[in-house]
């Protein structure tokens, strides 16, 4: 038998097993033929494999647009990675907003006080924007990147593996229906014993196949419970790049804030203290307790009449530092918590200004980090 002769014959072999696969398909559905079924607890690992497929889709789908919010981008980036080119570098949101703050604040004169708070803001921005980059990175590393090696890898096996199990399931209800024929055949003496004998060694044959692809399926999906524990690692991972991020954000923020000084009054001028208020009185976590103990309170002792009586007067007063504050230029005096320092006004001085000595040393505070003291 030459080359030729032995593809045709197996072309033929093919196409006589996908006949007989269609026709058992077809009268299973048509309720004319009778179908092996599964067992339960192969059924139950087939429906948590689709089930871990169905959402490990919608979490990775859905995880990619909270990192990513452009979808022009994400079909950008999905491009790039299909060609197995690296995507060109842009500014992120808050990047960009930064850049605008700074060009304005230079534009404007970084000596000016309006000039000034907006490149601390950009800074703080593109702080934030760098923070960002850096969760998406670590994001897509430890956790969709484990995420779609499932659902390209893992489950494309299970799936081939289930396909096969199916075309084996048809192939002996097929066999099984042969001999089922065959036998009553034989009854009518239509055919000899010998029929009815090879149509049983089909069954016993095609029986060993699909008993043999069951197995090998059911390892396959008893992974699944590896798969999540994997998963559930991977998802670990993911909070803690979360956290990471707006733990940064968060002390960027804080940070700024010091640096602007006149946050919490401009909250006030804007009558919106309440507000304020409300906003610093949130719970943070754990993680951000040492953080959210130096966060500013807005206190009614700022507005006092102790404070204008001390602006209206030459005199001096003693206060407590409420929180530690950095001085933003040589101007200002840097404090610490809980000390106590003098504190006066000069005329021409900003309202939310005053002077303050500690031994030779003195400079601009702001008031809303002191307590004026009896």
């Amino acid at each position: 038998m030459n080359i030729m002769d032995f593809n045709v014959k197996k072309l033929a072999a093919d196409a006589g097993t996908f006949l007989s696969r269609a026709v058992q398909f077809t009268e299973e559905k048509l309720g004319q033929a009778e179908k092996t079924e599964l067992d339960a607890h192969l059924e139950n690992l087939l429906s948590k494999a689709e089930c871990t497929k169905l959402w490990t889709e919608k979490i990775m789908k859905q995880t990619e647009v909270l990192l990513q919010p452009n979808p022009n981008a994400r079909i950008e980036e999905f491009v790039y990675e299909k060609l197995d080119r690296k995507a060109p570098s842009r500014m992120n949101n808050p990047e960009l907003l930064g850049q605008y703050m700074i060009d304005a604040g230079n534009e404007f004169g970084p000596g000016t006080a309006y000039g000034n708070a907006l490149i601390k803001c950009g800074e703080t921005q593109k702080r934030i924007g760098t923070a960002d980059r850096e969760l998406i990175q670590t994001s897509a590393i430890n956790f969709l990147t484990p995420l779609r090696n499932f659902i390209e890898g893992d489950y494309k096996t299970i799936t081939k593996e289930r396909k096969l199990l199916q075309n084996k399931r048809l192939d002996l209800d097929a066999a099984k229906t042969r001999l089922k024929k065959a036998k009553v055949a034989e009854a009518r003496a239509a055919i000899w014993a010998e029929e009815v004998t090879k149509s049983e060694q089909e069954v016993r044959i095609t029986q060993s196949e699909f008993d043999r692809q069951a197995e090998i399926t059911r390892l396959l999906l008893e992974g699944i419970s590896s798969t999540h524990a994997h998963h559930l690692r991977c998802l670990n991972d993911f909070v803690e790049a979360q956290m990471t991020y707006y733990a940064q954000c968060y002390q960027y923020m804080l940070d700024l804030q010091k640096q602007l000084g006149s946050f919490p009054s401009t909250f006030l001028s804007n009558n919106n203290q309440s507000s304020s208020t409300s906003v610093q009185s949130v719970s943070t976590p754990s993680v951000l307790a040492s953080a959210s103990a130096s966060l500013p309170s807005v206190s009614n002792s700022i507005v006092t009449s102790g404070i204008s009586e001390l602006k209206s007067s030459s005199g001096s007063r003693k206060a407590r530092v409420l929180y530690d504050y950095d001085a933003a230029n040589s101007s200002e005096l840097s404090l610490l918590a809980d000390e106590v320092i003098t504190v006066y006004s000069i005329p021409g001085m900003d309202s939310d200004w005053l002077m303050g000595e500690r031994g030779n040393q003195k400079g601009k505070v702001p008031i809303t980090y002191l307590e004026l003291l009896n």
